[in-house]
């Protein structure tokens, strides 16, 4: 019996943020139900595995197979689900990010497991097993009982705190048998920035009050003074000011960051919904009556235009 994490690697064979955090996540859960914590490595990575251990597991089962060298979901799915039965796991943990919601799903109908998704929290496990999620955008709870032999969880990013020790993981070679993937990759075109949004800790976000993509400096400087990622409104990704990629929102991506920063932004509840549990939001606006100043931790009513730069020079200050 054991919980096997799934371990989400970058396009540098990196691991993830996000995947440190349900290491994390998962090894606790393991102690709490008293079996091994077993990670899972399917893509290429440049890391050294073993150092993994210290965030709690003991053992990472390490899949070398050229059908799975990019990520396809159902040959992924299948892959997992092997090993799964192999190691006689009892709960699959996952990331809900991109990769874990198109896994999650399909891994509870091919192994009739019930599946909790966006969780925030750490499982009840005494006579029930109760997982805790998020819904309703961010404004609710529900506990969920999970009654199947097998369980799956996804955890929502940056909604439990990566934990340190001083372990080392046996890695360990997994066969597995998949065919090639039925969708060929010709070629892969990716958005690039320095701090990847999804996984940022700190999020500077700019919207309709900076009236023009050639005003975007001042953000840009500012994200870079504080390490930040860059994120926007709809609008601005609707008018091409950014990247699509960069939208968050209820119809563009949901973070969680340590803090939000909103730059001209009004704060409509289409936008609340997708960065509504970011843990701080800062909102700069010179309108005094914009609804996002409701939702926010901390306010400045000015002109964005001698906030922002004022502010990126403070940070400067602060760091120099």
């Amino acid at each position: 019996m054991s919980v096997l994490i799934f371990i989400d690697i970058n396009e540098e064979g990196a691991v993830k943020k996000t995947s440190l955090e349900v290491l994390t996540y998962g090894a606790r859960l393991a102690r709490q139900l008293g079996v091994a914590a077993e990670g899972l490595v399917l893509a290429p990575v440049k890391e050294e595995l073993q150092a993994l251990g210290k965030y709690g597991v003991q053992t990472i089962h390490q899949v070398q197979n050229d059908a799975l060298a990019h990520f396809d979901a159902q040959t992924y799915t299948k892959a997992i689900a092997q090993v799964a039965e192999k190691t006689g796991a009892t709960v699959l943990v996952f990331s809900n990010n991109t990769d874990g919601k198109a896994l999650a799903p399909r891994l509870s109908a091919r192994l009739k497991a019930g599946l909790v998704s966006g969780a925030v929290a750490l499982p009840e496990t005494g006579d029930s097993f109760i997982v805790r999620k998020s819904v309703f955008s961010g404004k609710a709870f529900a506990d969920i009982k999970v009654i199947t032999p097998l369980k799956i969880i996804t955890l929502n990013p940056n909604s439990f705190n990566i934990e340190e020790g001083e372990g080392v993981a046996i890695v360990a070679p997994a066969e597995v048998t998949v065919d090639a993937p039925r969708v060929k990759t010709i070629s892969v075109n990716r958005q690039s920035s320095e701090v990847p949004l999804a996984e940022a800790a700190l999020v500077v976000s700019g919207g309709r009050g900076m009236k023009g993509p050639e005003n975007w400096g001042i953000l840009e400087d500012l994200a870079k003074a504080l390490n930040a990622a860059l994120a926007c409104s709809r609008p601005v990704a609707d008018a091409h000011w950014r990247p699509h990629n960069e939208h968050v929102g209820q119809t563009g991506g949901a973070i969680a960051p340590n803090l939000y920063l909103a730059v001209g932004i009004s704060g409509a509840i289409q936008h609340l919904a997708g960065v509504n549990r970011s843990k701080v939001i800062v909102v700069i606006n010179k309108d005094p009556e914009a609804p996002f100043f409701k939702a926010a931790d901390y306010g400045i009513v000015g002109d964005l235009f001698e906030v922002v730069p004022k502010l990126t020079e403070a940070v400067k200050q602060l760091k120099g």
